[in-house]
């Protein structure tokens, strides 16, 4: 039983369910046994700390990435390589206002929409002029998110009514809206579905490749590349397997007609791909020679720094590739639609030419956009953020692998303070997370094994630095990615198969989204994810200034070691001091020492200034001594963290 010490400022005016109100509004739930009681003194700090006054972000932006398909699905199922019939999906239309208000209660200001551009699947919509999917090139039964099969369309196993589909999904973007949220959804440039066809393009537009010179390997003129003379093969597989796990399939015939081949989506230049290329995908063409060089403009180092308005301009005039063009006419169609960003799958594949020329025409109709990219190659970042005029970029190959190292037992925490000081310059552009729909499920064994382990990683990953916090749905209730579906490996919850996602399914509680069904653990860590993202979205100290203080730390105290993370934030009269303790079985006692330079900023009088922790709300004590450093006790118990908050007031 939960139990709700005080209420948020007031969500919205239509009525909604007693069971949403309570769970949307709770912001202190039971206090975890491991952490203080609240007496009533303290409680009036927090909620003059806390209670959230202000429903728009002052704070930063919180992504909520939601697999469309599964979000809704209360399907229990789970056979492997199910059939839609036998394990269920979910739909547009389960994104009811009560479901958004649990999602906003996150802190959410943005939800990406995975799989929702129409890819191919297994399923037969011929009615609706739909043609069938070949299984031979189609991953799993639900099929690929990143295999679109018509950017104009939508996927029609999201809709009630398949010949609807498209309406329903506008239906989606306005609930979205109306719940003070943003929506994102992907563009994939890279790669396109084997057997591309729109239904749905605007009068006038041409699908990908079909004014394409086909009988050479590449011209500018071309969206593909080819293999001349040559027809694609089906790869096969050494390990046994069989599309749809062996059922037989009328299509399922080794077969598939592409003459001549093109190349794969990962770069393949074979007729016949490997198993573990992107083999049902093909890779589009930006203009780049099979030698690597361009056909189009160069983007000249004096643009690093120019505004979006200046790549547009630049680009005005020139000649582009077909599949620049058709991109941005993509883009521009879902802005009118009411989409608010995009996340680009694969984005490092593509010339950043290419995303100075997409991004700044996107920023030129909507200049709000939300542009985020999946970039895995650090050195190429600034180039990313810079010319290709992106938002924000993962900061995956970095900051999340050293977090996870952490949470697995043999990282450093002082890696973390390395990697916030070497992109200092662009640390606002770099999103940060714990999972997403490519990554081991948290609470998975092969990951941390607990989804415990992820609290004092989250509170660093979404405090640390100015940039956007994603979270994984799911994630805020542990789920832990086990169910054997069908294509891939268990770990990562599926995104190739019909699936129901069972810790999520416990808090949908079969449709009412208000955790009826979790259990204690599950409502505590959900309630803690509430609690945090609320920090990050509505404290201003997060787009101020960030200061280590882990190296003055780990010198000075013995009990302050490589898993031990703290750090200040602080903006005007927001200033709040964050510890996390990463050790999952010792309890550590320390005095937490901030450095004389940090006061003087802070113009700090010798005193003793009264601090609550935004997190539980507990009361802690900063005391300022003669010699300008400052000092706080702290009692770490095992993946503790305390945010506190410096009172205004001085005793």
């Amino acid at each position: 039983m939960r139990c709700c010490l005080f209420k948020l400022s007031k969500i919205d005016s239509r009525k909604i369910t007693l069971a949403s109100l309570f769970i949307s509004s709770c912001l202190v739930a039971c206090t975890p046994k491991n952490e203080k009681s609240i007496n009533v003194a303290d409680l009036k700090l927090v909620q003059q700390s806390v209670e959230m006054k202000k429903q728009e972000h002052v704070g930063k932006p919180v992504v909520y990435q939601v697999f469309t398909r599964l979000f809704g699905n209360k399907n229990t199922t789970n056979k492997p390589w199910g059939t839609i019939d036998e394990n269920g999906v979910g739909k547009f239309s389960d994104f009811t206002d009560t479901a958004l208000l649990g999602i906003k209660a996150l802190g959410v200001s943005h939800i990406w929409y995975t799989g929702v551009p129409h890819h191919a699947l297994i399923g037969d919509y011929t009615k609706f002029g739909i043609n069938n999917d070949d299984p031979d090139v189609v991953k799993g039964r639900a099929g690929s998110p990143y295999s679109v099969k018509d950017y104009y369309s939508v996927n029609p196993d999201l809709a009630d009514n398949p010949a609807k589909r498209l309406e329903e999904f506008e239906a989606l973007i306005a609930r979205t809206h109306q719940q003070g949220m943003k929506v994102i959804i992907d563009i994939v440039p890279n790669h396109i579905a084997r057997d591309y066809q729109s239904l749905g393009k605007p009068k006038g537009v041409r699908d990908f490749g079909a004014d394409d010179d086909k009988t050479v390997e590449f011209s500018a003129e071309n969206d593909f590349y080819y293999v001349v003379g040559q027809d694609f093969k089906v790869p096969t597989s050494d390990d046994g397997y069989a599309p749809l796990g062996g059922e037989k399939h009328p299509l399922a015939d080794g077969i598939f007609n592409e003459s001549p081949a093109k190349w794969t989506g990962n770069g393949s230049r074979a007729a016949q791909p490997s198993i573990n290329d992107w083999y049902e995908t093909v890779k589009v063409n930006y203009g780049v020679k099979p030698d690597g060089s361009y056909t189009f403009a160069t983007l000249p180092e004096t643009y690093r720094f120019k505004s979006y308005q200046a790549h547009s301009e630049f680009w005005r005039n020139k000649k582009v590739p077909n599949s620049w063009l058709k991109f941005r006419d993509i883009t521009q169609f879902w802005l009118a639609k009411g989409v608010d960003g995009f996340r680009y799958d694969m984005a490092e594949m593509v010339p950043v030419e290419f995303w100075s020329y997409l991004n700044s025409a996107i920023k030129m109709t909507n200049k709000d956009a939300f542009i985020l990219a999946e970039v895995y190659n650090p050195k190429q970042y600034r180039n990313y953020i810079q010319l290709g005029k992106m938002d924000y970029l993962y900061d995956k190959v970095d900051f999340y692998d050293r977090l996870k190292d952490i949470m697995q037992g043999h990282g450093n925490t002082a890696d973390l303070a390395n990697i916030q000081q070497r992109y200092s310059d662009i640390e606002q552009h770099l999103l940060h997370f714990l999972e997403n729909h490519d990554e081991q499920r948290i609470a998975s064994p092969d990951f941390a094994g607990s989804a415990e382990k992820a609290k004092p990683a989250m509170v660093v990953s979404a405090l640390i630095s100015r940039s956007p916090t994603m979270i994984y749905f799911g994630q805020e209730v542990g789920e832990d990615g086990s169910e054997e579906t069908g294509f891939g490996d268990p770990t990562r919850t599926t995104i190739f198969d019909y699936a129901g996602v069972p810790a999520h399914q416990r808090w949908m509680n079969g449709g009412k989204f208000d955790g009826g069904q979790l259990t204690e653990s599950e409502q505590n860590l959900r309630d803690f994810y509430q609690r945090l993202m609320t920090i990050s979205a509505q404290n201003s100290a997060m787009l101020g200034s960030y200061r280590s203080l882990h190296d003055n730390n780990r010198k000075a105290l013995s009990t302050y070691n490589h898993q031990q993370f703290a750090f200040v934030r602080w903006q005007a009269q927001e200033k709040l001091v964050v510890v996390s303790n990463f050790d999952s079985e010792s309890s550590y006692e320390y005095s937490l020492q901030l450095p004389s330079n940090l006061v003087n900023e802070w113009q700090l009088p010798a005193g003793e200034y009264p601090l609550v922790d935004l997190l539980y709300g507990s009361p802690n004590t900063l005391t300022v001594h003669r010699d300008k450093t400052a000092t706080v006790k702290v009692t770490m118990s095992p993946l503790s963290s305390f945010v506190y908050q410096l009172q205004a007031v001085k005793s």
